[in-house]
């Protein structure tokens, strides 16, 4: 190593100095949202706490007065159960399939209404009307067109009486396909405003270096828009691991499709088992605030290696 570098290697990285406008550009964004994070905690506070709490008891909504404080048993009876982590894993098929397929079919969305010519608004409303509609009617519609007496998907594929609905890939499958269906455009919603930050003149330069498309959409396109599909990936995953409204409408559960919300409903509310049920969806929200973390982390990282290379 020669003295140069090992002096440049020495010196300690300057510190970015940041102006009086970028400071109050942070209190404005501090000032203005504000008021929505107060509402948030006094909205969610409550009902978090009061889940924490139940969850140390053996209490059933049945017998109110037959109340026991067990510590952390609940959570103990739950990490300890199969069921639960067949739960687990079902929940993360559904959203390591949703969002891997979701990011890609989405982001051709995002380019086709980037580079639509003409007709831009009639192309960008088409692909965002399934994601204007409510999830479970959105559910329903799926479940009776994959149904064996209503639907029509059997009679189009020439699939007679395959009943999807009696087996668990099946249903996994009509599951998954009716997220991606609902999901996906708001994946490219998001995609498309990165797309709109890349800088033009960035491919120009590709182009007139004798870059392919190809290469022009992985060495330019992509890595100027880390932080679009960072936060893509972030909401959806957030949003696919708390799927219940497809799983509540077409199979209750069964077929080994219960997913962690699902358990959490069944326990609290099917069978009235409130501490184990709290118990459950406190793990819950405790594996969604890991995975924000993990992916927060990962932002930051991303954005100094930006700076860095700046």
């Amino acid at each position: 190593m020669s003295v140069a570098v090992r002096a440049a290697a020495a010196e300690p990285t300057p510190r970015v100095e940041i102006s009086d406008r970028s400071r109050a550009e942070r209190r404005l964004g501090l000032l203005l949202s504000a008021p929505a994070v107060a509402v948030m905690l006094l909205v969610t506070a409550y009902p978090l706490v009061n889940a924490l709490y139940l969850s140390l008891f053996r209490y059933r909504l049945t017998a109110p007065d037959d109340r026991e404080f067990v510590w952390f048993g609940n959570y103990a009876t739950a990490l300890s159960d199969p069921l639960f982590w067949q739960d687990v894993l079902t929940t993360l098929i559904i959203t390591a399939v949703t969002v891997a397929v979701e990011l890609v079919i989405g982001f051709a969305f995002a380019m086709v209404m980037h580079r639509a010519l003409f007709a831009r608004r009639t192309v960008r409303t088409a692909i965002l009307v399934p994601y204007g509609i409510v999830t479970v009617i959105s559910a329903f519609a799926w479940k009776y067109a994959f149904d064996l007496q209503s639907g029509f998907v059997n009679s189009w594929f020439g699939l007679g009486d395959f009943a999807w609905f009696s087996h668990r890939w099946a249903s996994m499958f009509v599951i998954v396909l009716s997220e991606i269906w609902k999901t996906t455009p708001f994946v490219s919603l998001l995609l498309l405003a990165g797309l709109a930050q890349v800088p033009r003149d960035l491919g120009e330069a590709a182009t007139v270096d004798g870059a392919t498309a190809w290469q022009r959409l992985w060495r330019v396109t992509v890595p100027n828009m880390k932080a679009a599909i960072l936060v893509a990936v972030l909401f959806r995953t957030l949003d696919a691991w708390r799927i219940f409204d497809n799983v509540f409408v077409m199979t209750s559960g069964q077929q080994k499709t219960e997913t962690l919300s699902f358990l959490t409903y069944r326990q609290t509310i099917t069978r009235t088992a409130i501490g184990l049920g709290d118990a459950v969806g406190v793990l819950l929200f405790l594996s969604v605030v890991l995975i924000a973390a993990v992916f927060i982390r990962g932002f930051r990282v991303d954005l100094s290696q930006v700076r860095g290379d700046r």
